[in-house]
């Protein structure tokens, strides 16, 4: 497992996660419309790991493209996929829907662990540019926030080759709703 230097590996909660290693939840970054420095606090409110990320990709559309996530940092998270005979199209290169799967995948998680545990996200609209050809190797999304508000957020995906070349450029406005509260539980 790898661990970002601000000492987490940063997803869901339940047994999968238990043995993570935490860090203290920050408030909730609200009118966010640039993408954030690295010096900024982490914007995660759930905890995470590396390990406990891929786990929860067992037996998914994730698993099947073989999208493995790789790095976490305060305000973004990067994962791989294969340029392979899972995600080509007809011609031989990288399908624009396989890049969307990823950027997709990236922005969707990354906003589920930038809401506390009253709320949730889905996702509203996602749009992608493709800028250039693929046809084997390895690529990396990384998805970092430019909005993050309290009833919407909107996430940047960079998806690049091996040599840092841009590959794919995406956008993901996800809504932020709160869960139901159980009538047992609230005393109703």
């Amino acid at each position: 497992m790898r661990l970002s230097p601000w000492g987490f590996a940063a997803v869901l909660p339940g047994p999968i996660f238990a043995s993570c290693r935490l860090f203290q939840p920050v408030s909730h970054i609200r009118g966010v419309t640039t993408p954030m420095s690295h010096d900024t606090a982490p914007i995660w409110r759930k905890p995470m790991s590396l390990e406990g990320l891929n786990a929860s990709s067992r037996n998914t559309l994730m698993a099947h493209l073989d999208i493995i996530y790789t790095d976490v940092g305060p305000d973004w998270l990067e994962a791989t996929m294969p340029v392979d005979h899972r995600t080509h199209q007809p011609l031989g290169m990288l399908h624009g829907g396989a890049s969307v799967v990823l950027a997709e995948t990236l922005g969707s998680l990354a906003a589920n662990m930038a809401v506390g545990p009253d709320s949730y996200c889905v996702g509203l609209e996602v749009n992608a540019n493709h800028l250039r050809a693929k046809r084997e190797g390895v690529v990396t999304g990384r998805c970092s926030p430019l909005h993050l508000g309290a009833t919407t957020q909107v996430w940047q995906i960079e998806i690049r080759d091996e040599r840092g070349r841009l590959l794919c450029t995406s956008r993901l406005t996800m809504a932020v709703l709160k869960h139901k509260r159980d009538k047992d539980s609230s005393g109703e």
